[in-house]
């Protein structure tokens, strides 16, 4: 008799109820690319250019909230550094504020810039080579048509691979807020 009563109270306390929760979808086309709900991870700049890498608190009534940690490496007096969360940060914003999702362009070198200077560099020294091949066949290099025209190729492919987030609004990218709990109060 007792365990039987303690075995219908350990099951009657290790319940859960689980509310259900808004979240948002990045949609390419009709296809889903990544889901954002409570508890996620989301890096992105907003249409006013301020970027944001926080954790998603909530998202209700077509808003988000979120909290951003700032974190501090500080040295020690024995020479290593430790880890220290020196704050928190909480923001709201409404799904379709969110410009571009993904990290922000870093500073230092910038392939997408090198490989639009390799491009413009490639098509100068192929129309170069053209002209050269129209006025004088005799001073006419192959060789340097052909690298150039390597050149113009490299910088194109360079200029695309940059590290760019993902624009919402172009190549049919979107997001859509899914609203999942009833009415609020």
């Amino acid at each position: 008799m007792k365990g039987g009563l303690l075995l219908l109270l350990f099951f009657t306390a290790t319940t859960a109820f689980a509310q259900p929760s808004d979240f948002i979808i990045l949609k390419k086309k009709d296809r889903t690319v990544r889901s954002y709900y409570a508890g996620t991870q989301i890096e992105f700049v907003t249409t006013s250019g301020a970027y944001r890498n926080a954790v998603i608190n909530r998202i209700v009534n077509d808003s988000i909230f979120l909290q951003e940690f700032l974190i501090r490496h500080i040295p020690t007096t024995l020479g290593f550094f430790i880890t220290d969360t020196a704050g928190s940060f909480r923001y709201a914003y409404r799904y379709d504020e969110i410009g571009t999702i993904g990290p922000k362009e870093k500073k230092g070198f910038n392939v997408r810039g090198s490989g639009a200077a390799l491009l413009g560099g490639g098509i100068v020294l192929t129309v170069a080579g053209g002209i050269v091949y129209l006025a004088d066949k005799e001073k006419f290099s192959p060789a340097l048509l052909i690298a150039s025209a390597g050149l113009a190729t490299a910088g194109y492919f360079m200029s695309k691979s940059g590290g760019k987030g993902i624009v919402i609004g172009k190549k049919n990218y979107r997001l859509e807020y899914i609203k999942v709990t009833g009415e609020h109060k």
